[in-house]
Formats: structure tokens, sequence, C-alpha cells
């Protein structure tokens, strides 16, 4: 449910445009948010590489649990998606600023991902809305 929880709040930080500029206070609960974006980025990013690592190897609930397992795993990876597109700044800063290379694999990437920034919130809006839809059902 926490889970679930946390991928909305992700995908209204990923897509202020479509959500914070509508609501009255939106822009001030944007500017109380964007200093802290780059740090909500890496620890989404850490947490989503982790998520996808455990899911790739948890080859038993795949088998039991299909539908979970496939929504972990896009749930994890639009956790990384969205992670790496908000930290990138941060990222780019203290890691891939050393490495000239890696530096110009960031920017392909951050360039593919950028665009399609707000459908990424808005699937891991609903990815997160199923989560806790899907736990609220299985616990009954």
């Amino acid at each position: 449910m926490v889970y679930g929880i946390l991928l909305i709040v992700l995908g209204v930080i990923a897509s202020p445009s479509l959500f914070l500029t509508k609501h009255p206070n939106g822009q001030k609960i944007l500017n109380k948010i964007t200093p802290y974006q780059g740090w909500i980025g890496i620890i989404f990013l850490l947490i989503g590489i982790f998520g996808i690592i455990n899911t790739a190897t948890a080859t038993t609930v795949l088998r039991i649990l299909p539908m979970w397992w496939i929504t972990a795993m896009a749930g994890y990876v639009i956790e990384a998606a969205l992670g790496f597109i908000l930290g990138y700044a941060m990222i780019n800063k203290f890691i891939l600023s050393k490495n000239e290379e890696a530096k110009k694999k960031g920017e392909q990437l951050i360039a593919k991902l950028a665009p399609i920034q707000a459908k990424l919130g808005l699937l891991g809006i609903a990815i997160g809305v199923w989560t806790i839809i899907a736990t609220i059902v299985y616990l009954r």
C-alpha cells in the first residue's frame, strides 16, 4: 500500500504541469519541492534499481503470482526512470561529469526520457493506484 502511495507521489512530482499548476497552491508546493527534486530523484532511482534487481531474481513469485511480479517490475522500472530524470542534474554534477563518455551517455538517456516524463508520471500514478487496489482486494 505504501509503495503505491509513493508511486503516486512520484508521478505527481514528475508531472507538475498536469497536476500542481492546476491546484490553487500548486506553484507554492512546486517551489517548495524544487530544491529537493534532485535528492528525491536519486533516492527513487536507487530504490528503483534495487527493486528491479530484487524482482528479477524473484522467479518464484513470477511462477506463483505473475500479476504481482509484473506490477512490481513495471513500478520499479518507472520509479528508476523518473528518479533518473528528476535527479539528473545532481547525477551529472557528482558522477557523470568526471567521465566524458558517461556524461555523453547520460545526456543521450535524458534526451530520450525527458520528452516522455509526463507520460511516465501518469503511468507511475496508474501503477500506484493499481497497487493500492490490488493490495486491498488481495488482503480481503
